[in-house]
């Protein structure tokens, strides 16, 4: 199985680089699924029903947030009605959402896709090692599923690098997102699982982490309330990590990063010597 999950996408600019780049990439790569973190979507901050519609008509099979994820208020009417738009597992019960979803693909084979949150220098939601624990009791990775997605939101590199080995061989993908800056450890782990710390975002990189460069400049310039910030909206990077997983085991055989477009440098698995 061959899947792609997309980091961050940042306003106008990120939106633009699924638009044009996941169609092809499904095509170049045979992707088999398509993951996407939309939280920061609309305008900055917060998805719509209309951005989803948007990324599933261009090849998304499934989107994942973080803590933006009720910014947009129409989101919180439709996101029950989608099972295909998670929110954080480990929000407390009774949250509309749901965390988890069980993708199929037009072949039968399933992807148990995760979204779940930390708490460092986060909001306090629920225990996310402890939601994980109970998830995987109801399911088994090579059996019950043929791949399992764990999308880490967290801020912190020492919570998603833990989450990372905790679930090593359990889950064929733990990917970090909510930094905005991929780093360069993708790696398969020990007992087989893929990680990456934090995947990036898609969006303009002449930025301070999506945004327009005024605007932060001055806050830690001048230490004043400034106007709102906006996202920067030259063209866009799309940044994400490309796993191929065994259907039999459900681990990681390959793992390689993928970014197209903007300021950073380019790489496709594809197109690797």
């Amino acid at each position: 199985m061959k899947i792609l999950f997309c980091g961050d996408v940042m306003g106008r600019s990120g939106r633009d680089t699924i638009v044009e780049y996941v169609p092809k990439l499904r095509e170049d790569l045979g992707l088999d699924c398509v993951i996407v973190n939309g939280e920061n979507a609309a305008r900055g901050i917060g998805i719509t029903p209309k951005i989803c519609k948007l990324f599933y008509q261009h090849g998304v099979d499934v989107i994942t947030t973080g803590n933006h994820v009720w910014a947009q208020k129409e989101i919180i009417s439709y996101i029950d009605s989608d099972p295909r738009l998670l929110r954080p597992l480990n929000y407390p019960k009774g949250t509309p959402g749901r965390g988890v979803t069980e993708y199929t693909l037009p072949d039968g084979r399933k992807v148990l896709v995760v979204n779940v949150m930390g708490r460092v220098f986060m909001d306090v939601l629920d225990d996310p090692f402890a939601a994980m624990k109970n998830l995987l009791e109801k399911y088994t990775l090579g059996k019950s599923v043929h791949a399992i997605i764990v999308d880490m939101h967290a801020e912190a590199s020492s919570e998603k690098m833990s989450m990372g080995h905790y679930l090593d061989g359990s889950v064929s993908l733990v990917v970090g997102t909510h930094s905005h800056v991929p780093t360069a450890d993708h790696m398969i782990l020990g007992k087989g699982t893929a990680y990456q710390t934090d995947v990036g975002m898609c969006g303009d990189y002449d930025s301070v982490i999506g945004v327009k460069k005024e605007i932060p400049i001055l806050r830690f310039t001048r230490k004043m309330p400034t106007e709102r910030f906006s996202p920067a909206d030259g063209e866009g990077t799309l940044c994400g990590l490309y796993v191929e997983i065994d259907d039999a085991s459900g681990l990681a055989t390959k793992v390689a990063p993928v970014r197209i477009g903007g300021y950073l440098s380019s790489t496709e698995p594809h197109k690797e010597n």
